[in-house]
């Protein structure tokens, strides 16, 4: 029982984290700061992902996708959140794939974050994570309701 009072407590903060990520994103959007939505946007799902793969005992690999051990591991997660596991992957892999030019851009080809992500690119980033976010927070909430039924 310890063991997962620590596992939630960390899922927990994973999740603190992720939801002011989502937040700082959804206040970039119309500042029109798109690469640092996306940037945050892929953070918010990194720390979600990170938080229900905690709350549920698995160990993950120090990376930023960590959708490979999430299919791997799916038989550990209720069948609602099965269903959801095709959009968290494909969220997780394409917000990966721009993390990194939503910092830097295509520096060979001297383009600047802001002429590589676009609104459309932002928009999207911001849906995937509220979407990941809040699957993954119902998640843990209801492994904590049930680990707490199961205490008393």
């Amino acid at each position: 029982m310890v063991k997962e009072l620590k596992l939630y407590k960390v899922a927990r903060a994973y999740l603190r984290q992720a939801e002011a990520r989502l937040e700082d994103a959804k206040e970039a959007f119309p500042k029109r700061n798109y690469p640092y939505t996306v940037r945050l946007s892929q953070e918010c799902v990194e720390l979600s992902l990170k938080a229900v793969l905690k709350a549920v005992g698995i160990e993950y690999p120090k990376i930023h996708d960590v959708s490979d051990v999430m299919l791997l591991v799916e038989d550990r997660f209720p069948s609602w959140f099965r269903e959801e596991i095709g959009f968290l992957i494909e969220s997780s892999k394409i917000l990966v794939k721009k993390r990194e030019i939503s910092l830097y851009g295509g520096e060979e080809s001297f383009l600047t974050p802001e002429e590589v992500i676009n609104a459309r690119d932002a928009e999207d980033a911001v849906k995937r994570a509220d979407k990941t976010y809040h699957l993954c927070e119902r998640l843990v909430a209801e492994i904590e309701r049930k680990q707490e039924s199961e205490d008393n």
